[in-house]
């Protein structure tokens, strides 16, 4: 047989995704009481869920406040709401009333929403429904593009939205952002109905109606990017200090702590400080036309820094709340290692049977807790209860708490006590 020559296979390209287009005209922004009486009517008039989103000014501002609202609902279309001319949107919330909102990735908009005076009553987040589908690509882009054949461009989503007047095509794309939300529930519906698995996405939902935000880190200057090159109680000092009165300036004038002062140039003064504050300015990171612009402020935190006692500097390492690292558990605590190897194995077949992803069926945190410091009495009800207790919802508890109790009572093997 003759091989085929490369150049004699013909092959067809792609076929072509159409790119999502308004179905109907552009809406105006709302941005006076007339016209968000208008929206409203329309919202209170329409029918069915509410597909909602929000914009921020993530990287540009220090608050995490809307700058645009977007919706649709059947009979009422799209609107746009600017909530910056206004106290608050409850009005808005009034005529939707106890109707589903439909959000994707739920948890960045709800406390933005929240703070202007909008609460779900139930919802759909077509993020968590395409996780819990296993789907590979859970961005809405991605999700648009597979249920329902349409490209979704996403080139403005880090934009400042702050920005005013806001560019007709930072628009366009915010309003395309809610075009097909209703359509997308109602694919990513029968999906779940078909997998089984439309009851634990709700009961997930119901959960989300009560999210407020992350929680509030006791010592949120440790995040700061670059901190394993700081060495020394002293030097940690001067990161914390820096810190602080950086997360002071942004706050006042609500703007990004990164265009403030670079975390960089803070962990560069703390590895290689001046003698002083006033000699900052020969520093070469403050040659950052951003940090110059403060120099006085970060000169003061510097010399707080350098005279505070070496009884109040900051300790090298935080106390955990939870379990130290599971690497160290074979040589800590074998016992431990040997449970927590045995619910992990349960949790990975579990996911292979359900076709889930292992952290929407139980979060790697708490599995390490339970495994760490199983309930007592070790059986099933007792660690229901901690699995709840840990925010595990009755599907989750329903589909581990019998694996798990078995797992826990997982001894080490000879020669690793």
């Amino acid at each position: 047989m003759t091989p085929t020559d490369p150049d004699d296979v013909h092959t067809e390209p792609p076929p072509e995704i159409p790119p999502l287009r308004l179905r109907g005209s552009m809406p105006e922004v709302a941005d006076t009481p007339e016209a968000l009486r208008s929206i409203v009517a329309a919202v209170a008039a329409g029918s069915g869920p509410v597909a909602l989103d929000a914009e921020r000014a993530s990287g540009y501002r220090y608050s995490s406040r809307a700058y645009l609202v977007q919706l649709r609902r059947a009979g009422t279309g799209t609107g746009l709401i600017d909530p910056i001319p206004f106290d608050d949107l409850r009005a808005l919330d009034d005529a939707i009333g106890d109707a589903e909102w439909i959000l994707h990735a739920a948890t960045q908009d709800l406390p933005c929403l929240a703070e202007i005076g909008l609460r779900p009553r139930s919802l759909f987040d077509t993020e968590h429904a395409g996780r819990l589908l296993n789907v590979p690509r859970v961005g809405l882009a991605s999700l648009v593009e597979t249920l329902l054949g349409f490209s979704l461009a996403k080139e403005h989503s880090a934009a400042d939205w702050s920005t005013r007047p806001l560019p007709g095509s930072w628009l366009e794309y915010a309003a395309l952002d809610v075009e097909v939300l209703l359509e997308l529930r109602e694919a990513m519906i029968d999906r779940l109905i078909e997998s089984g698995k439309l009851a634990w996405a709700y009961e997930d939902f119901d959960a989300l109606t009560r999210f407020t935000g992350p929680p509030v880190r006791a010592e949120p200057w440790r995040r700061t990017s670059g901190l394993h090159k700081v060495r020394g109680r002293r030097a940690l000092e001067i990161v914390r200090r820096l810190w602080l009165a950086r997360d002071e300036v942004a706050r006042s004038r609500d703007i990004a702590p990164g265009r403030v002062l670079p975390d960089a140039v803070i962990v560069a003064v703390a590895c290689a400080p001046p003698v002083d504050g006033r000699s900052l300015r020969t520093v070469v990171a403050m040659r950052h036309r951003a940090a110059r612009r403060n120099l006085d402020i970060w000169g003061e935190a510097l010399d707080g820094a350098l005279a505070t006692p070496e009884h109040d500097l900051p300790p090298t390492t935080v106390s955990m709340d939870g379990p130290p690292p599971a690497r160290s558990w074979p040589e800590r605590d074998p016992a431990a290692a040997a449970r927590l190897a045995a619910c992990r194995a349960l949790v990975t077949e579990l996911c292979e049977t359900y076709s889930l992803p292992a952290e929407n069926l139980l979060t790697p945190d708490l599995v390490r807790r339970i495994a760490w410091e199983p309930p007592e009495p070790l059986d099933e009800r007792a660690l229901s209860q901690r699995l709840r207790d840990g925010g595990a919802r009755p599907w989750q508890i329903g589909l581990t708490a019998a694996g798990l109790t078995e797992a826990l009572h997982t001894q080490p093997a000879d020669g690793d006590s």
